[in-house]
């Protein structure tokens, strides 16, 4: 089923559509993004429209700013931040990041250059720089990396996105292309062919793009190593990428990039840069400097802000909205800024809670006809009672899902509750299994929802993978996720007295 954004709603090709509010009463278009994500399977770290966890990129702002224009980019900082939740305080992490990118610029071929970090409250695995130097790096990517050569690897490809101007390239390219179509458009009265040139333009520019971040790639890897780091942390970090990617996804599998995204595939970003790291020497030339990069993140914040909600065992809590409901058996659900998103590993079913808007007085069978304007099947709207609540359920077949779905008052509060099946499948009762589990919970309960960390522990000579990974607190796959998160293989042996991650309370 595809779906595109038209005039704030989305139109689908026999299938839904519909405008919604967050799961936070975040406004009807994010909504339909989230959508989206569920019916494509497009499901990965959010940013936004982004919806595949993006380590390297970087918006095409305006260059370098002084004097009266620093007001606007200050400004401009200040909003990016803040759609990141805001910076996250953790002084010996973000000292870290600062010594390290000093230590890249020095080994740069401009290193008259001037940089500032900024740690990101987010649990996304993202990094990114604007061409005025700054640099930006989620708590999501800290708990990710395993030693300080593979942030290094990160900020140094950043460094190279500025250095090499890709920002302003990129943007200049895109204007061209623009002025081109519109010339042909509506100068020269073509409409047809102008659109053709746009088009070509759109694969010209993520060509263009995909090109620069190889580029950068390759000149990071060089700079990681002048500066004397690890030359191969840049393969292992983009190794846990790809490894945390297949994760999420419920595969196990490192995920891949469509051929139009900004990004190259992971994997042919691990043979580029795994081979410049063999032209300039053997593994272990550089330092990783691990200890100290797991002393400077013992601690941090892992996963969701629990006031936005968080999975406990086999529970989704959200204080904020004061409910909690039981996932699915067999789904691994991500809570978004605007709505709680689930998949099974196969793909075949999906879910998605989020929080609408209703005008006063409205009747649940108006809310939730209002949010899904494709048909709802004759007959199969249903009042009924979900736990002590009012609720209307609904059945809508498209031409490649089903779909049950329910409008659920809670209080003042409307939510909706939606389970897509792939094909003629009727998803009715996990839906109502699920649906039924709903429930609004108390302030006691939500109060004692504390948030996960990132524990870095010494290995005694006894200890496992087995044996660490049961001290774990996580939903899902426990194993899978200490594995990626230290960098290892399945059948690794642990070292005695070496520090490794863990996710606790």
């Amino acid at each position: 089923m595809t779906l595109a954004m038209m005039g704030g709603t989305a139109r689908a090709s026999g299938g839904a559509r519909g405008s919604t509010a967050g799961a936070g009463s975040v406004g009807l278009r994010a909504g339909v993004l989230f959508l989206t994500a569920l019916l494509t399977g497009c499901i990965g770290d959010q940013t936004g429209a982004t919806l595949q966890p993006a380590v390297v990129a970087v918006p095409a702002e305006a260059p370098r700013v002084i004097g009266r224009d620093r007001t606007n980019a200050d400004a401009d900082h200040a909003k990016l931040v803040a759609s990141f939740g805001g910076e996250y305080r953790w002084p010996a992490a973000l000292k870290l990041l600062t010594d390290v990118t000093d230590r890249l610029v020095r080994a740069t071929d401009r290193p008259e250059e001037a940089y500032a970090v900024t740690l990101l409250d987010s649990p996304v695995i993202n990094a990114f720089a604007l061409p005025n130097g700054r640099l930006y790096v989620t708590r999501g990517l800290l708990a990710l990396a395993s030693d300080t050569s593979e942030i290094a690897a990160v900020l140094a490809h950043e460094i190279a996105h500025v250095t090499l101007r890709h920002a302003t390239a990129r943007t200049e390219l895109a204007l061209r292309s623009q002025l081109v179509s519109r010339v042909v458009a509506d100068v020269l009265n073509d409409p047809v062919t102008g659109a053709q040139l746009q088009n070509q333009s759109k694969f010209t520019l993520a060509r263009f793009s995909r090109d620069q971040e190889l580029e950068a790639d390759g000149i990071g890897v060089k700079t990681l190593a002048r500066a004397g780091y690890d030359a191969f942390g840049a393969g292992r970090f983009l190794r846990a990428l790809s490894r945390s990617t297949g994760l999420k996804a419920g595969t196990g599998q490192g995920g891949e990039a469509d051929m139009l995204a900004t990004h190259p595939g992971t994997q042919e970003r691990i043979t580029l840069v795994t081979r410049a790291a063999r032209l300039i020497g053997a593994p272990g030339l550089g330092v990783d400097e691990r200890a100290r990069y797991l002393a400077a993140i013992d601690g941090i914040a892992y996963g969701d802000n629990p006031g936005d909600g968080a999975v406990r065992g086999h529970r989704f809590l959200h204080p904020g909205l004061g409910i909690a409901f039981e996932v699915p058996d067999g789904f691994t659900i991500e809570n978004t800024r605007s709505a709680v998103l689930g998949t099974t590993p196969e793909g075949s079913r999906r879910l998605l809670f989020d929080q609408v808007e209703n005008a006063a007085g409205q009747g649940l069978d108006a809310v939730l006809k209002a949010t899904w304007n494709d048909a709802l099947e004759a007959g199969s709207l249903e009042s009924r009672t979900i736990g002590g609540h009012p609720a209307v359920t609904a059945l809508s077949r498209g031409k490649d899902w089903t779909f049950r779905l329910a409008a659920i008052r809670v209080g003042d509060a409307t939510f909706r509750m939606i389970m897509a099946a792939k094909g003629a499948t009727d998803p009715e009762a996990a839906f109502r299994r699920w649906t039924e589990s709903l429930q609004a919970v108390g302030a006691a309960e939500t109060q004692a929802l504390r948030p996960l960390r990132i524990q870095v522990v010494q290995a005694g000579a006894a200890d496992t993978v087995d044996s660490l990974t049961h001290r774990m607190v996580v939903p899902d796959r426990a194993g899978e996720r200490f594995l990626v998160l230290n960098g290892l293989e399945r059948g690794a042996a642990l070292r005695s007295g070496q520090g490794y991650k863990l996710i606790v309370e």
